[in-house]
């Protein structure tokens, strides 16, 4: 990996304006990467992310995005290599959620989930793949969950598109890595977001009690092991999904 030491580190991490992504953006940015970002919706959130990191030196931009646009994954990698550099971490990390059981779930609520969570982890991988096989240098980290690895009820479609994520990170990991690219994912279990903020007592109570650790992970506990597995440490793991789950899985 000697390339990298004289090329700069460039990350490219979707969905970065909030959650995960937001504690992945600002660790990485903190670490002295050269951060790029893709926000669906919360250019607000957004902008003062990139205000907040540029005021402390870090090098940074967001750009609005849908993950399921194929030419606009392509389009960006494009330009952040002509910005920052080319990009030598992905972290997929943008996806959804449309919880329903399987008798109630409309073909559009199937559809959005693993359109969004599967179909845009391949584009942004399809996007950037090649570029780091001609450097023979990259590594990209898939934001999955312990729904993918245990499958929970309400979630057929997230547990089939984390699942799915699972599946092309083993395959793509055993694909390049002759080229010397690392392809792991990070199974996150009950993290403290927005989204689980916005739950039920009830329903956070009960999945509590499936958790040996009694206790909800953060977001900056998931970007941690993001941050290992970009690293030198990590140099010889790859097609691995880490749980990040307190025992859950």
């Amino acid at each position: 990996m000697n390339h990298e030491d004289i090329s700069p580190r460039v990350a490219l991490v979707t969905g970065g304006s909030r959650g995960i992504g937001r504690a992945v953006v600002t660790r990485l940015a903190h670490s002295g990467w050269s951060v790029a970002f893709t926000y669906a919706g919360s250019k607000e959130a957004s902008q003062q992310l990139v205000s907040e990191l540029r005021e402390k030196g870090a090098n940074c931009r967001a750009d609005q995005a849908d993950v399921r646009d194929f030419e606009r994954a392509q389009q960006l990698s494009e330009e952040i290599s002509s910005d920052l550099g080319p990009v030598g971490l992905l972290v997929n990390n943008a996806g959804i959620k449309r919880d329903q059981a399987l008798f109630g779930m409309t073909l559009k609520a199937w559809q959005e989930v693993i359109d969004t969570n599967l179909g845009g982890t391949f584009n942004y991988c399809r996007a950037v793949v090649p570029s780091m096989m001609k450097r023979r240098s990259g590594v990209i980290v898939n934001v999955v969950s312990v729904s993918g690895i245990v499958g929970l009820p309400g979630q057929v479609n997230y547990s089939a598109s984390k699942a799915g994520v699972i599946g092309l990170t083993r395959s793509l990991a055993r694909e390049v890595a002759r080229f010397g690219l690392r392809i792991n994912a990070v199974a996150p279990g009950l993290i403290e977001t927005d989204m689980t903020r916005d739950m039920p007592e009830k329903a956070l109570k009960r999945l509590l009690e499936q958790i040996p650790a009694r206790s909800m992970g953060t977001a900056d506990q998931v970007a941690q092991v993001v941050e290992f597995l970009a690293g030198d440490g990590a140099a010889y793991i790859t097609g691995q999904v880490l749980p990040i789950d307190g025992g859950m899985a």
